[in-house]
């Protein structure tokens, strides 16, 4: 298998074993992609057709509620997936943003290949039901923190799970992640 490929595979094997035939018919549909920072990789409204695995880079995902406010809930650096899921499994507009925050590479699966891939490939079923039920749970475990935790407490699990962006990204986009003004998140991380 090519290098690009080894990121995406070694995602994979995490869950599930491949043979050699199988991952050839994998790789085979992906679709190779660039966007520059601050263009997007789908809009609100948009239907969404494919999951990103970003391979360098990092995307964010949000919404904008009806006084402009940007709500960001979820980031994907390098090694994770991006999709508006309940776009991409209804085939509806979508209600997500996703946006490079940098120069993002990212390997691309259309829903008609992963259909594929559960038809030829049906151990596929199980590493995307596991992605699915990942995110699923990661959702619900945001909602419960947004309603019961301080926002230090959401800023340490916001730690937790991004580690490598804490450093990285700009204040701003965290505290629209946590839920706080920039201002309000910058006090509190010099009392912290």
């Amino acid at each position: 298998m090519e290098l690009q490929f080894d990121l995406i595979l070694n995602n994979i094997g995490k869950h599930i074993n491949l043979s050699d035939d199988e991952k050839q018919l994998f790789t085979s549909l992906l679709v190779p992609k660039q966007i520059k920072r601050k263009k997007h990789l789908i809009a609100e409204g948009d239907v969404c057709k494919h999951s990103a695995f970003v391979t360098s880079g990092c995307l964010r995902g949000y919404t904008l509620d009806v006084n402009g406010f940007e709500h960001v809930l979820s980031f994907a650096p390098q090694g994770w997936w991006m999709a508006d899921i309940y776009s991409l499994i209804t085939q509806l507009p979508g209600i997500l943003n996703i946006e490079a925050l940098e120069d993002t590479e990212m390997l691309m699966l259309s829903k008609a290949s992963q259909e594929k891939l559960y038809t030829q490939v049906p151990k596929f079923e199980r590493f995307f039901r596991i992605l699915t039920e990942n995110a699923l749970v990661a959702s619900q475990q945001r909602l419960i923190d947004n309603l019961s935790l301080t926002a230090a407490e959401r800023y340490a699990r916001f730690c937790k799970r991004y580690p490598t962006l804490i450093y990285h990204l700009p204040q701003k986009q965290i505290a629209a992640y946590i839920g706080v003004t920039p201002e309000f998140f910058s006090k509190m991380r010099k009392a912290m």
